[in-house]
């Protein structure tokens, strides 16, 4: 079964965080080279600062644009590389919120709000 999950990040005081109370988190930032692949991804989104749409799951599904390949375990996080940059970035222990551990792909819909 496919599993989709949405977050909506948005800039807090020069930093991407996004909010999601059903997984009990609010403000939490995107670090670590997270925060670099996501101002690649969004330069076409108007208004991205404002928010955005991520739709990600660890299984393909139509429509998905970018992938995130798992390259190794550091401290409580994951370290994953950016498909089309080829950078690589950091995912803090939220991520287990969503899996019961670290996919080993990561599947991707950046897109704008609305859309």
């Amino acid at each position: 079964m496919n599993s989709i999950n949405v977050i909506s990040p948005y800039k807090y005081r020069g930093q991407w965080v996004f909010d999601d109370p059903d997984k009990g988190l609010k403000k939490e930032p995107f670090v670590a080279g997270i925060d670099v692949i996501i101002d690649f991804k969004v330069k076409g989104i108007p208004r991205a600062k404002k928010g955005f749409n991520v739709l990600f799951s660890d299984s393909e599904f139509p429509g998905y644009d970018t992938v995130l390949t798992w390259v190794g375990a550091f401290g409580d996080g994951n370290w994953y590389v950016d498909r089309d940059t080829k950078l690589m970035g950091w995912l803090c222990p939220a991520l287990l919120k969503y899996y019961e551990a670290a996919p080993r792909k990561i599947y991707l819909q950046i897109k704008a709000k609305g859309n």
